[in-house]
C-alpha cells in the first residue's frame, strides 16, 4: 500500500486524484450518469477551504470554479461539478447500482483516502471517533469492517445511531487511525478529532 499517493499518472487521473475521489465517494461525493459520469461536491459554505482545497486537486477536470447556492432554508452551500467524463464513468459503476450508493467490493484505501472520506463524514464522540456511514446497507458497513481489519488492522463496530448503523471506532483504535490520517486532515477540519 502506498503511504503517500503521488502525482504519477495512472490513467487520465493522478493517483491523488484518485484516492481523493474514492474518499469522497465514501462520503459526501455524489455522482449521476448519462453518456459519462461527473463527480458533484458539496459542502456548507462554512467548508469554503475545505471545497476550494478540493477543487483545485480536480481542477484539470472541472470547466467551471466551485459557487454558492441556496439550500434549504438558510442553508448556504458550496459546490463544484467536474466534467462528465470515461473516468468518472468507472467510478460510477463502481459505486452506484439502480438502488443507491455501494461500496465496492475491490476497495483499496490509503491514508489520504482515508483523511478526505474522515473529513466529509468523521466525527467524534468523547474520546473516540465514528464514520457516518448510515447511507451504507448493512452488509456494506460489515465489508468496511474487514477492509480496516485486513489494510490497517483496525476493528471498528457497528454503532446504533437511531434506527441506523454506522461505524465507530475505540478510544485506542481512534488513537491509531487519528496517526494515520492527521497529516493530511485540513487544520479547519481537525477539530473533528477528540482531543
Amino acid at each position: 500500500m502506498n503511504p503517500m499517493p503521488n502525482g504519477n499518472s495512472v490513467g487520465s487521473l493522478s493517483e491523488k486524484q484518485r484516492s481523493l475521489i474514492e474518499g469522497c465517494l465514501l462520503g459526501d461525493g455524489y455522482m449521476r450518469c448519462k453518456t459519462n459520469a461527473h463527480l458533484q461536491i458539496t459542502h456548507s459554505f462554512k467548508q469554503k477551504d475545505y471545497v476550494d482545497w478540493k477543487y483545485k486537486l480536480l481542477e484539470s477536470l472541472v470547466l467551471t470554479k466551485p459557487k454558492t447556492y441556496k439550500g434549504n432554508g438558510k442553508r448556504i452551500g458550496y459546490r463544484f461539478f467536474t466534467r462528465s467524463l470515461p473516468v468518472f464513468t468507472s467510478f460510477y459503476k463502481r459505486y452506484y447500482t439502480k438502488k443507491g450508493k455501494r461500496v465496492p467490493r475491490d476497495l483499496r484505501l490509503n491514508p489520504f483516502t482515508l483523511a478526505v472520506w474522515f473529513m466529509d463524514d468523521g466525527s467524534k464522540s468523547n474520546n473516540s471517533c465514528y464514520l457516518n456511514t448510515q447511507k451504507f446497507s448493512l452488509s456494506d458497513q460489515r465489508y468496511l469492517i474487514w477492509v480496516f481489519k485486513r489494510q490497517f488492522c483496525l476493528k471498528p463496530h457497528l454503532d446504533r445511531d437511531k434506527q441506523y448503523r454506522r461505524l465507530r471506532f475505540t478510544v485506542f483504535d481512534t488513537k491509531k487511525f487519528k496517526q494515520i490520517v492527521k497529516r493530511f486532515v485540513l487544520p479547519s477540519l481537525q477539530y473533528k478529532f477528540p482531543v
